[in-house]
């Protein structure tokens, strides 16, 4: 298992008001899509993310996106070392993805990218 980088989720209000920002923070333009409801834009390492609260809160709750060159092969690294796979691996609109929980207790999303 290869961990290639570490994407950070910013829940906003306003996704269309933060967007700007982080584009000159970041130095790049926003890919956007959505995702069960809620709008999302990446955006160099940040992940922004708006939508209903419920929805929101949910989302809260995973610490930091983790990209991996293979999601399978992840979840078998994960589940070796004693972490819970919470959900997935399922396919995303540009790759896969799964949500571990770590025996620390912490949340984490671990996707991959498929060309």
């Amino acid at each position: 298992m290869d961990i290639l980088g570490a994407t950070l989720r910013v829940c906003v209000d306003d996704l269309d008001k933060a967007i700007p920002f982080y584009e000159q923070l970041a130095g790049g333009r926003a890919l956007r899509f959505e995702r069960g409801g809620v709008q999302v834009a990446a955006i160099g390492c940040f992940l922004l993310m708006s939508g209903p609260p419920s929805e929101l809160d949910l989302l809260r709750k995973v610490a930091a996106t983790i990209a991996v060159t293979d999601v399978a092969e992840t979840a078998r690294v994960l589940a070796d070392l004693g972490a819970d796979i919470i959900a997935g691996p399922v396919p995303t609109p540009v790759g896969r993805n799964l949500i571990a929980r770590h025996p620390d207790g912490m949340v984490y999303e671990y996707a991959d990218r498929r060309p």
